[in-house]
């Protein structure tokens, strides 16, 4: 109740949490995609990976940034 009063009256830092809440939002949406394009922990090996989840290829990026000599 004491929350809902302080939003109520305007001394509650909206702007602090909505920087938390955003923050958490984007940690959620990145460990996702980075937890899609892992290997497969043992009984997820044949899952489909969502539509949504993009495809990062690791070893084309890894064999562009490496130095040929």
């Amino acid at each position: 109740m004491y929350f809902l009063l302080e939003t109520a009256t305007g001394k509650f830092p909206t702007y602090f949490v909505a920087v938390y809440v955003v923050g958490f939002m984007a940690a959620v949406t990145i460990g996702s995609i980075a937890w899609y394009n892992s290997k497969r922990p043992a009984g997820w090996e044949n899952a489909d990976r969502p539509d949504f989840v993009p495809k990062v290829d690791v070893d084309a990026e890894q064999s562009s940034e490496t130095p040929k000599k």
